[in-house]
């Protein structure tokens, strides 16, 4: 008997409206729903609703894990700093809602995956900050926003990140070293208590982060999404999250919860 698929929730962007054409809308890119689908879940696609968190709960209690997907830049409120010029476009919407799904999920334990701004999110939600802006908060930082254009694609390998030794991450990629895509310009600044940080780019810049201890909360800071057809460690992270989730699921049901 094939085993049944755990339910994975995939928040949501603010697309704001186009007048006289589109109402606001909540949006995500497909490329996060069909991996997590090839990798054995059913992705449920999570609205943003602060103003009705009875609503994200009900929501929530029918996941058995929690996905962050990339997007725009957190905003610094969430963090309790002032908005800088070099900040991006934020969603308020979507940090209230994200941030409570991982407070949710910490306390109970149920498993994540983050990726990009998703590890920032992480981050922000257990007590930690952001460097709002890497090319200037951070001395000799290299280049780290390699976004899509002309010809580069989302899988462009941009730069060597270095994986701390004895991590989970570690474990799961099986490799000190990878070469990564890269699709930022925040990150880390101070790491939360509760996590580890699990790699880091040439410049000292965190690039990966977990939950001390068997919760499996793991956040990579580039995005392993767009790597999955060509990188077999890609893979296998988005595969152990998928069985975190259906463990998870399985203890949560014979325990009657």
């Amino acid at each position: 008997m094939m085993k049944k698929r755990p339910v994975i929730g995939v928040t949501t962007q603010t697309l704001e409206a186009i007048p006289d054409q589109l109402p606001r809308c909540w949006v995500m890119s497909q490329r996060y729903v069909h991996v997590l689908s090839k990798s054995g879940a059913v992705p449920w696609v999570v609205p943003l609703l602060p103003e009705d968190m009875d609503t994200v709960r009900a929501i929530y209690e029918h996941l058995d894990g929690v996905f962050l997907p990339g997007g725009v830049d957190m905003d610094p409120s969430s963090y309790d700093e002032a908005k800088r010029p070099e900040c991006g476009r934020t969603d308020l919407a979507r940090d209230a809602t994200e941030i409570q799904l991982l407070r949710w999920a910490m306390e109970d334990r149920k498993p994540v995956l983050a990726v990009c701004r998703g590890v920032q999110v992480m981050n922000v939600a257990a007590g930690g900050s952001l460097y709002q802006d890497l090319g200037t908060d951070v001395a000799g930082a290299i280049k780290h926003d390699y976004f899509p254009c002309g010809v580069r694609q989302r899988d462009h390998l941009a730069h060597d990140i270095r994986i701390e030794r004895g991590t989970r991450l570690a474990s799961l990629l099986g490799s000190e070293s990878v070469t990564v895509n890269s699709m930022h310009h925040q990150g880390i600044k101070i790491l939360a208590p509760g996590l580890v940080a699990t790699a880091f780019a040439s410049d000292g810049v965190v690039e990966g982060a977990e939950a001390v201890g068997d919760h499996f909360m793991v956040g990579v800071q580039w995005h392993p999404e767009d790597l999955t057809d060509a990188d077999e460690r890609m893979r296998r992270l988005f595969g152990a999250f998928i069985d975190a989730s259906c463990d998870y699921r399985d203890v949560r049901v014979l325990s009657g919860v």
